[in-house]
């Protein structure tokens, strides 16, 4: 009987290092098999379900960004043709801005500067600049 129990154990053994052995081998398969797919999904170019949200979500903003930049503009679509009905159209000349140039700027010389002995701006020179965005 000890003979078979010394035999059992001996088996058992044997068993649970086979076993022991497949589930290395098992883990380097799956090492393998993933550093595989990784390989594919770089040369595939495909993306991540982190970087595709991550794009969607920038995508939602921009289209709601857009959405907003549309309705400002009708805004002031309606804005510019309610002052054109104050102001009246036909004091407005149509003007190609293709075919019409503006004229020449004035020429300007350090002596017509202010701080440069004389006081007065040329005639020419607007005394007030258009306000900038």
């Amino acid at each position: 009987m000890a003979e078979r129990g010394r035999f059992m154990d001996d088996l058992a053994g044997v068993a649970q290092g086979a076993f022991s052995a497949f589930a290395g081998l098992r883990d380097e398969a799956e090492a393998v098999f993933s550093a595989r797919v990784e390989t594919v999904i770089q040369k595939l170019d495909l993306v991540r379900g982190e970087q595709l949200a991550a794009v969607q979500e920038l995508a939602a903003n921009a289209r709601a960004g857009q959405a907003a930049a549309e309705a400002q503009v009708a805004a002031l679509i309606l804005r510019v043709e309610a002052l054109e009905k104050q102001v009246g159209a036909a004091k407005v000349p149509a003007v190609d801005p293709i075919t019409t140039f503006p004229s020449d700027p004035p020429i300007i010389t350090p002596r017509d500067l202010p701080g440069s002995g004389s006081s007065e701006l040329p005639s020419e020179f607007p005394r007030e600049f258009p306000p900038t965005s």
